[in-house]
Formats: structure tokens, sequence, C-alpha cells
């Protein structure tokens, strides 16, 4: 195969000559010798060659104005060329088939999915199945058979489980699942005992120190008690008693005491071991009056009868 020749030169009418002829060039130019090149021109030694000159520029201003063509003022213009779609911002390239006109970049890192609610969800029913005796002291349940009546995955039944064990009121069996807490009566005794020890002395303080104005806003607090109790719902009873008594001892502005506390008043909250349920509607009716007898004496800034109160409302828990 032989190698083909160079391309012809900008301006010639045909291939290059072959073998060592030499290119004509164009008719009415003259060829330019071979030879070392001319020296640049010096006015200096009287040389009498012409000098160079500079070759003349037009002046922009001198260009006539462009004037507009009549035809294309009835030609519709094209639409401009919408730009390129762009790449998600995660660096990866849209599979075949997948649409990304329209849709806003991703974030470079994607927020991981929160089964927050899900699992404050699952935490709410077990609580209530723990308040109302659904979930029997001393029994082991597992988190795939408690998923499986909820409704939802072994996941978020797990984790609330752990938070159970934190509370309290469930212990971790290895292998096998979540045992509920067996409390007796003697333990029941010890932490409301407690319980006393940290409420009487800052509601003895709070007498002295808070206005009749801030009691009041507690009222509502009381009141929702009193609705739960005498529906009967022991769980909202439940949640609505350690609201009353965060909001109480909230006044005193020691966070610390108010957590430590509401820990104590949950653990207070789960049934015994056996037999009935630890407050029947009648104890909850009873126990929901004495909050607004609280307030009332707290109000009226009675020390004597709030201690009293107090120390009795301990006592039938």
């Amino acid at each position: 195969m032989t190698r083909p020749g160079p391309l012809p030169a900008p301006g010639s009418t045909g291939p290059a000559p072959a073998g060592g002829d030499r290119a004509c060039p164009p008719p009415g130019r003259a060829p330019r010798p071979l030879g070392p090149p001319e020296a640049p021109w010096c006015p200096v030694g009287g040389d009498t060659r012409v000098p160079p000159q500079p070759r003349p520029q037009p002046d922009p201003r001198s260009r006539p104005a462009p004037q507009p063509d009549p035809q294309a003022a009835d030609t519709p213009r094209a639409a401009p060329v919408p730009p390129p779609a762009r790449e998600p911002a995660t660096g990866t390239v849209p599979a075949r088939g997948e649409h990304t006109h329209g849709e806003p970049p991703l974030p470079r890192r994607p927020r991981p999915v929160v089964r927050a609610s899900v699992r404050g969800q699952v935490l709410a029913a077990l609580r209530v199945a723990l308040v109302e005796g659904e979930l029997a002291p001393g029994a082991v349940y597992s988190a795939p058979v408690l998923g499986e009546r909820l409704g939802v995955s072994a996941t978020p039944v797990r984790e609330a489980m752990q938070q159970l064990a934190a509370e309290g009121a469930v212990e971790v069996v290895p292998n096998r699942g979540f045992r509920v807490v067996e409390r007796s009566e003697r333990q029941l005794a010890e932490l409301a005992e407690v319980r006393a020890l940290i409420e009487v002395p800052v509601m003895l303080r709070l007498t002295q120190s808070v206005s009749a104005a801030r009691w009041a806003e507690l009222r509502p607090l009381a009141e929702a008690t009193a609705v739960a109790a005498a529906c009967g719902d022991r769980a909202a009873y439940a949640e609505s008693d350690r609201a009353f008594h965060r909001a109480l001892l909230g006044l005193s502005g020691n966070q610390q005491l108010v957590q430590v506390a509401d820990d104590l008043h949950r653990r207070a909250q789960w049934p015994l071991i056996s037999g009935p349920l630890p407050m029947r509607r009648a104890d909850l009716v009873s126990d929901a009056a004495e909050h607004s007898a609280l307030l009332d004496a707290l109000t009226a800034r009675d020390a004597t009868k709030v201690q009293s109160l107090v120390r009795n409302h301990f006592a039938g828990t």
C-alpha cells in the first residue's frame, strides 16, 4: 500500500507534484528566489530603499451602520435552546430512563431516615400497655412478636424497649427479649417515700415565693387529671398526673430536680407483681381531687396544709 501524498495547499488547483518537481507559482506572480532573507531597512548608511509603510487601518467610525433586513422582521425567531439538564449534586449519573427534568438537585449528603415518630408512637403504646396491665409483670416479650401486634417492624419496638429499660420498666433478657419488671408493694412504698423527701421541701419553699397568678396557670393541668380519672383512663391519668407534678416542680427553676422526680414518678406508676390493677376509678378520682386541694393551699400560702396534702398524696400512691 502506497502512502498518500500531502494535502494540497490552500488556494492550489491540484495535487502536489510527485518526485522532485517544483510546484509552479500561480500565474502573474514571480517565484521568490531562494537565498538569505533581506536585511531589514535601516536609514543609516545611505540606504535608498523606501522604508516599509504601515498598513492603514480602517476607521471604525467610517463603517456604515448595518441596515435591518425587511424580510427578517416577518420571520419568527427560533426559541432559545434550553441548557442541558444538570446531573444530581451527588455526582452520580442518572440511570437510563430516569427523569431528571424539573427535579431539584439532591443534597450532597442525604439525610438519614428519621424513625423518631414511629418509635415515639410505639413507646407510647407500650407505656399504655404497661399501665393497663396488658404486659404482665415477669413475662418476657420479644421485639418481633410485639412488632407484629403493633403492625410495625421489630426495630422501633426494640428501640422503645431500650428506652423502657432505661426507665426501669423492663429488663433485657439476652437472646429472648425483654422482661417486665416485677415490683412489690414495699418497692412502691420506698419510691413514694423518696418522692416525698424531694417534693415536700420544694412545695414549702414555693408556698412563700410563687404568686397566686402562677398557681392559677396550673389549674388546667389539675382539671385534665380529673377528666382522665372520671373516664377511668389510667394511661391518660398517668401522663396528666406526671405533667401536673412536673409543672409544680418546674417553678423551682431546678431542672435536675424535675428530671429526677419525674423518673421516680414514672417508676411508681408501673403495676404490681400480681393482683388487680394498682388504682381503680374511685382511687383515680380521689387522687385527682388532691391536686385541686393542693393548689388551693398553695394559693392561700398555708404551709401546714400543703405539707399534709403532699405527704398524704404520696402515701396513697
